[in-house]
């Protein structure tokens, strides 16, 4: 356990914290891509007086630029959606930018280096064609690399506004076509919900929000995010569990949406690293309230030295081990051996490529 996550479980541990203690915090919560979600934690907590001033005016400066950060969503926000209208289909966001509009305790201290839409396979043509009408230009990809997203990836290669920089991953669905599970696209767009005081741009429903984080949680190669990405789905649970039909609900949907793998594994860590209140009957129901076999148990062990900050405090002797096997089973997931052993080959033979910053993290480059 780090003093990052003993922090998020039990913020009031800060009253025994030393100057020490906090130049550790804050570069953890930094790695984490926390700082300013801890800063708004404390603030809710009020506990900031208790912050001594040099910590708590990085918390700020980080809280300060997520809001700015969310401006800007909202703002592109109107710009994606006039352009899809044009096209008759709703704006349907995803993950940062679905928290920022929805305004969602999620958005609380959040940061993100792009935005996520989702729209209809069938059409994905003419969306990227008007996006690129208004101003949007793809990565610059070799031929390999374009079929790589065409043909096996759940999204478009990345884009960016040439104007605005603002930098955009258009999804025809949540998960590869080349994965092993395969939820319900049409599902997930059929069922999304219109915000209010926003005609036109919809999120989609709240169980299907919290599978979604889920599965791409568990499913993702890189380890530098997880923790935060299990802090928003912290926030989200408490958030829609107020609605005492929600647990039931979001079973019901794991299991028709084939995700209840994910979920088992987001419940189980939920509850051991950010303690969060599942009910017992729910964990049960998925029993997510213990490891299954062998191979959760080596999940469990790769886990719980992913889900810390990478940071040099957290790291033991196992850690570079854990990141990469993380890294190959993102792909196992992802691609079936035929495909995966040609791509990493391929990768291997490449090797690094010259990229822009907006999609280092982005396989396949």
């Amino acid at each position: 356990m780090s003093l990052l996550q003993d922090i998020l479980r039990e913020p009031r541990r800060i009253a025994g914290l030393s100057l020490q203690d906090w130049d550790v915090l804050v570069r953890q919560a930094r790695h984490a891509n926390l700082l300013g979600r801890l800063y708004r934690r404390l603030e809710a907590a009020e506990l900031l007086p208790q912050v001594p001033e040099q910590p708590c005016n990085h918390m700020r400066s980080a809280a300060v630029m997520a809001e700015r950060q969310h401006m800007l969503v909202r703002h592109e926000t109107r710009f994606l959606r006039d352009t899809l209208a044009g096209l008759g289909l709703p704006l349907i966001l995803l993950k940062g930018a679905a928290y920022v509009v929805g305004e969602l305790p999620a958005v609380q201290g959040r940061v993100f280096a792009d935005m996520d839409i989702l729209v209809p396979r069938e059409r994905i043509g003419e969306v990227e064609s008007a996006l690129i009408l208004t101003g949007w230009i793809g990565e610059k990809l070799d031929a390999y690399d374009q079929r790589y997203y065409r043909e096996w990836m759940h999204e478009l290669p990345a884009m960016q506004q040439m104007h605005r920089g603002t930098a955009l991953d258009v999804h025809h669905t949540i998960l590869p076509p080349t994965a092993r599970l395969k939820p319900d696209a049409q599902a997930l767009i059929r069922d999304s919900v219109e915000l209010a005081g926003w005609p036109g741009v919809r999120t989609l429903q709240p169980t299907d929000m919290v599978l979604h984080s889920a599965c791409h949680l568990f499913h993702e190669g890189e380890s530098d995010n997880l923790l935060r990405d299990l802090s928003d789905l912290d926030l989200l649970l408490r958030h829609f569990s107020a609605d005492p039909q929600f647990w039931e609900a979001l079973a019901a949907r794991a299991a028709a949406m084939d995700l209840q793998g994910p979920l088992r594994l987001a419940l189980r860590y939920l509850v051991q690293v950010l303690a969060c209140p599942v009910p017992e009957a729910a964990l049960r129901a998925l029993r997510a309230d213990r490891s299954q076999g062998l191979a959760e148990h080596a999940l469990d062990f790769i886990y719980r030295r992913t889900l810390r900050p990478q940071h040099a405090s957290t790291r033991d002797w196992a850690t570079p081990l854990c990141r990469k096997a993380l890294y190959i089973r993102g792909h196992w997931l992802r691609m079936p051996p035929h495909l995966l052993f040609v791509h990493l080959a391929r990768k291997a033979w490449k090797g690094p490529t010259t990229v822009s910053a907006s999609v280092l993290q982005k396989e396949p480059r």
